[in-house]
């Protein structure tokens, strides 16, 4: 994993791989760290298709599913910025993430 990056893992058998508009307003944001998209295979979130699961170093994994990664671009970024200005990646106002806040399946401590 990337030091100072933030990776988000997208799961490739729900999802399809057209990440366009995601990788579109992901530049757009100009944020402070980079951020890689990582295709994975099955992330086992096949009820509420796509996964997503948001990692950095020395933060907490975010995990989300029943997520559009084209149609809730903009929600995505916002929830990058609340991700990185959090302690620890650990979001404890989640409003400004939109649709995400009600996507979080789960939150993992950084270890």
């Amino acid at each position: 994993m990337t030091r100072d990056a933030v990776h988000i893992h997208i799961c490739r058998s729900c999802g399809g791989g057209n990440w366009a508009a995601l990788l579109a307003a992901i530049d757009a944001a100009d944020l402070p760290v980079p951020v890689r998209i990582n295709e994975q295979a099955c992330m086992n979130g096949c009820a509420r298709p796509v996964s997503l699961a948001l990692q950095s170093q020395g933060r907490a994994t975010c995990f989300f599913a029943g997520v559009d990664p084209c149609d809730d671009a903009a929600d995505i970024v916002a929830t990058l910025r609340a991700y990185l200005a959090a302690p620890a990646g650990w979001i404890e106002d989640a409003r400004p993430c939109g649709r995400l806040r009600h996507r979080l399946v789960g939150r993992v401590p950084a270890i």
